[in-house]
């Protein structure tokens, strides 16, 4: 590396280069150093890229200038750097680089280079080789995984927002809650509903009418889920003929007599004692465990969907437009930014 430097009063200029010699078309690099006092005013050299310093010596580059104060910012040390080259092989001498420091000039002291031509192949001077061509770059996956990932997170969220838009277009919730519920046998609920009226000692004591009406819709309740006909809309003959030919006369005979004191009492206004509505609620158990039919347990439990309240189901439209809004907003995103990745590798 070859220095000069010129100092006069305050101000020095250093310049320096990286090689005093180099090949045809090679590249080295000169640095201008100029010291001064911070609060004097530097004017560099006017050069410019592309400009010649001589005939043949080509400045390729110029730098920004970078300024290192000292002394608690009293001096400032201003640094220049230029890339230069040379087109032909000969001894160059540089002239100095001038500066302006306050309007005066000072220079650095000159440089010179040496440039060499390359060998040339004389035995075969028609011999010519073409330049190579085009590589292509090795595949990296560094460079495409995350455009990989994210194609895979824009596709998921597209699925997403179309299986909430089709939610909110057929009006169903994102998640159906759906409990299995074991159902209880026709006999099973009726034998209930009797043990509740017992256990309400009022409606025999006090409204023999309410007591009867509660009796015969627990039997016409068990009688239509045992039988499979609409015993709730019949009346008790049309029950009685209907189930003629499914119980025996017993049976029979028990239901005809619960059904026709519960028609004197509700329509003839027809009073009955303690015990013989106690009678009659017996006779009604009684009937009920002589048709039954016994319950396979082994049957599987029957699902029983849990509906949704309107303001509920209002709510989960609106939180699943809002989640599907803001899935395709960034499925955009990631697109847009994936397009720009792909044309940055490939460029």
């Amino acid at each position: 590396m070859f220095v000069t430097s010129y100092l006069s009063g305050q101000v020095t200029v250093d310049i320096k280069i990286d090689s005093l010699e180099l090949l045809v078309g090679q590249q080295t690099g000169i640095t201008l150093d100029v010291s001064m006092d911070s609060k004097q005013k530097l004017q560099l050299p006017n050069i410019k890229n592309g400009d010649e310093l001589v005939p043949n010596v080509e400045v390729v580059d110029v730098a920004s200038p970078d300024s290192i104060f000292m002394n608690e910012g009293k001096r400032v040390d201003v640094r220049q750097r230029y890339l230069i080259t040379a087109w032909d092989s000969s001894f160059y001498y540089l002239p100095p680089f001038e500066v302006l420091v306050d309007g005066k000039k000072y220079e650095s002291k000159s440089l010179a280079i040496k440039v060499y031509t390359l060998d040339v192949d004389t035995l075969h001077a028609d011999q010519f080789f073409p330049p190579n061509g085009v590589m292509e770059p090795p595949f990296s996956w560094q460079d495409w995984k995350a455009i990989v990932y994210s194609s895979f997170l824009v596709v998921l969220m597209l699925i997403i927002s179309i299986v909430l838009f089709d939610r909110v277009h057929k009006g169903k919730p994102i998640v159906r809650i759906i409990r299995r519920k074991k159902k209880l046998p026709p006999h099973q609920v009726a034998i209930d509903t009797i043990e509740r009226i017992k256990a309400d000692r009022k409606w025999a004591e006090e409204d023999s009418k309410e007591y009867y009406t509660l009796l015969t819709d627990a039997l016409r309740t068990y009688i239509q889920e045992r039988y499979g006909f609409s015993a709730m809309e019949m009346t008790s003959s049309q029950i009685i003929d209907r189930l003629t030919s499914e119980n025996d006369e017993q049976a029979l005979s028990e239901l005809r007599d619960i059904f026709t004191t519960a028609d004197l009492v509700k329509f003839a206004k027809w009073s009955t004692l303690i015990n013989e509505n106690d009678a009659n609620l017996v006779a009604a158990v009684e009937y009920i465990n002589q048709t039954k039919v016994e319950v396979d347990p082994n049957v599987k439990p029957e699902p029983e969907i849990i509906k949704e309240t309107d303001k509920r189901r209002m709510n989960q439209v609106w939180a699943m437009r809002i989640v599907a809004f803001v899935l395709i907003s960034m499925s955009v995103g990631f697109a847009c930014w994936i397009v720009w990745r792909i044309l940055d590798i490939v460029r």
